[in-house]
């Protein structure tokens, strides 16, 4: 009788019954029950959203180039990057007024082209380029480039870089087109400065070339600018070595430092006999080949060599840096 009775007067019995509301919102015309049906709006609403979902995690078209933009704003607007570009565009300036000061410059004495200055002031710019090929235009690129993942990395701004939607591969390509960009206004800082400030201190007229043939100023300017060129593509293949080795760290002076070192290391073995078959596979090895272009006409040889030496370089350096880059910890 005890059990027959709880059934009977019990309130949580009577709150399970058919007519109670609790039963009602377990019926199939209530609205939770509606909500679980496959005609259910809040089902049709999951099933569209999730498309839309995956579609507005893909990155917009323009954030490459928006990034890039970016990427070169902050670059060219730091301090130190117009520092580096004031220092290369001195060398022509300290050579220049060294020149001019000076009575006379012995022939076959210093540097290619150092005692035609004071005929024209053309060579200025030829032998600036000439002498901050070894050392000081390896000097500032390595400090670009291996600032280019390990300063975000050490500023703490590079998981908030990939927090956006723009990806490892993306950002990695951003900062090697930044770094390319100072390639190519590193040495045109040289140029630009040696030709200033040659035509202030000294005649300008027509350029011997070392075929013994004469061009006229416009075409000795054109010629200083694909020298500007061949140095910026030279330059191509340490980029991506800096890259890769900013991958491999999070204190930029290490990556810095260490680029630096590969690339006093790479001349070092390419003035070694011993290692003459090692010499072509150094990205350094047709650094000072742009003497070709001082050539009446104009040969292309080496300038194609180079360019598919740094090509090598960037592709296997490239892979090397999107392998680490790819698996690193960015929360660590």
């Amino acid at each position: 009788m005890l059990p027959a009775d709880r059934t009977a007067e019990s309130p949580d019995a009577g709150n399970q019954g058919a007519g109670s509301p609790d039963a009602g919102n377990q019926g199939a015309g209530s609205p939770d029950a509606g909500n679980q049906g496959a005609g259910s709006p809040g089902t049709d609403r999951r099933n569209a959203a999730g498309p839309a979902a995956v579609a507005t995690a893909k990155p917009p078209r323009g954030s490459a180039w928006s990034l890039l933009g970016s990427e070169l704003k902050v670059l060219f607007g730091r301090r130190r990057t117009w520092a580096l570009l004031l220092a290369l565009a001195a060398i022509p300036v300290l050579i220049a007024v060294a020149v001019r000061l000076s009575s006379t410059v012995p022939a076959g004495r210093g540097p290619a082209f150092l005692d035609r200055i004071s005929q024209n002031g053309l060579f200025v710019a030829f032998t600036a380029m000439l002498v901050s090929v070894p050392l000081f235009l390896p000097l500032t690129v390595g400090v670009v480039a291996g600032d280019t993942i390990a300063g975000e990395a050490s500023h703490g701004t590079l998981r908030y870089l990939l927090v956006a939607p723009a990806g490892r591969i993306r950002l990695l390509l951003v900062k090697y087109a930044g770094a390319l960009a100072f390639c190519v206004a590193a040495p045109l800082a040289v140029a630009l400065a040696g030709a200033a400030i040659g035509a202030a201190l000294f005649p300008v007229g027509p350029v011997t070339l070392l075929s013994g043939d004469l061009i006229q100023p416009p075409e000795a300017a054109l010629r200083i600018l694909l020298i500007a060129a061949y140095l910026a593509v030279s330059l191509a293949g340490l980029s991506a070595i800096g890259l890769f080795l900013s991958t491999l760290t999070v204190v930029p002076v290490g990556a810095m430092a260490a680029t630096v070192v590969v690339s006093v290391v790479s001349q070092i073995l390419g003035q070694l006999p011993q290692l003459e078959w090692l010499h072509p596979w150094l990205f350094s090895h047709y650094w000072l080949g742009f003497g070709d272009i001082l050539r009446q006409p104009v040969l292309w040889d080496s300038f194609a060599s180079n360019a598919v030496l740094q090509a090598g370089y960037v592709a296997v350096f490239g892979a090397l840096a999107y392998g680490r880059f790819a698996t690193k910890d960015i929360l660590s």
